[in-house]
């Protein structure tokens, strides 16, 4: 089984500047921090500042945006060892406090927004149990189990409040199952399998509804297959069926829909052993079902994390060092960024409803940081 390079956050200060207001959160307010001004962010490349740390160090956790613009981290490998704790980000306060346990220690697992408000947790233990997390209580309760305990899998909010989970390893096993998580029953349902076996793979919903499922691999250390194969998931016949290759296979990389409506994909590990890292980046168009190459990054990255901004651009983070670059779908190319106050790898990435980008996690202690665009 294939280990990620490092063992994917808690509050910022606020940044001066006008800023949309959040939806005010539900839980108690605390009292407005003193934030002392800071420079205007770079013209086109923004910048970083410090934030409020976690309420514990976390690599390979969960961030989900709240309906109410406050965001939820849970779990992760924090001093050496993964854990069920969470904690809450406010944007109102720029802290981050903590909330109910998860019912079971997890990491590398999934999270997912559901139509109600709620988000899914799933994976990650190597037992079926599943949970959600009720943001009007604060606390994480069991929920319906998958038919499989799945770790590194592939998993996406549907457009119909639905959940897809859809591969991964079961026990030593890579996994081509998929299951469908309603709210509305609180139950799993068995779908039609993916067209091939495998781990690490990313899950994009389209502005379709399909879901792309693409890369990943079947590796070990002796015997290296990473994957090119794409798949589309229809939510309405619960099947999927095989659409084009990528250039390139990926593993432990980043895919973001862009505005366009195409899919970016960019670096991972490549085909060869994990010898290297990738720089390179493709476009997947879902009109066309073809794969199209478009500009590189400076260097190769994996466990990284990708975010699309709200004037369109993409911003790469971090991948084992504090750099970052900036993709911008229409001159298709990559600028460098500006550089991150921490190393971080497997850290999370969120945008919030203010178009801040809170970065976090993925260092071994508990810094924040917090990119304005």
């Amino acid at each position: 089984m294939l280990v990620p390079l490092a063992l994917i956050v808690a509050g910022c200060s606020l940044f001066a500047g006008p800023t949309a207001t959040p939806t005010p959160p539900t839980d108690s307010p605390s009292p407005e921090p003193t934030v002392a001004p800071v420079p205007d962010a770079t013209p086109g490349i923004g910048m970083f500042q410090s934030g409020a740390p976690l309420t514990a160090s976390r690599i390979g956790a969960t961030a989900t945006l709240l309906p109410d613009g406050r965001v939820l981290i849970a779990g992760g490998i924090s001093n050496g060892h993964a854990v069920a704790s969470a904690e809450i980000y406010n944007p109102r306060t720029g802290a981050s406090t903590p909330t109910g346990s998860m019912v079971e220690a997890r990491a590398w697992h999934s999270a997912s927004l559901l139509s109600n408000g709620k988000v899914l947790i799933a994976g990650g233990t190597g037992d079926r149990l599943c949970e959600v997390y009720n943001p009007a209580t604060g606390k994480f309760t069991k929920t319906g189990s998958l038919g499989y305990a799945p770790r590194y899998q592939a998993a996406v909010s549907l457009g119909d409040g639905r959940a897809l989970i859809a591969g991964g390893l079961n026990g030593a096993q890579y996994t081509s199952r998929a299951e469908v998580y309603s709210p509305a029953t609180g139950r799993f349902v068995r779908v039609r399998s993916l067209k091939v076996d495998m781990q690490h793979a990313t899950a994009t919903l389209l502005q379709d509804g399909r879901v792309l499922i693409a890369g990943g691999d079947q590796a070990d250390k002796k015997h290296p297959n990473v994957l090119a194969a794409a798949e589309l998931f229809n939510p309405v016949k619960e099947t999927f069926v095989t659409t084009g290759s990528m250039i390139q296979g990926r593993s432990h990389f980043a895919a973001v829909l862009l505005q366009n409506g195409k899919v970016l994909a960019i670096g991972g590990v490549n085909p060869a052993g994990y010898a290297g890292l990738l720089s390179t980046a493709e476009l997947y168009d879902p009109y066309t079902g073809r794969w199209s190459a478009t500009g590189a990054m400076s260097i190769g990255r994996s466990d990284f994390t990708a975010t699309l901004m709200a004037d369109g651009r993409v911003l790469v983070a971090g991948g084992g060092d504090n750099s970052t670059e900036i993709y911008d779908p229409t001159s298709a190319t990559f600028q460098m960024g500006p550089y991150m106050m921490e190393d971080r790898v497997s850290q999370t990435a969120t945008m919030l409803q203010d178009t801040r980008i809170l970065m976090a996690g993925g260092n071994g202690d508990t810094a924040s940081e917090m990119y304005q665009p």
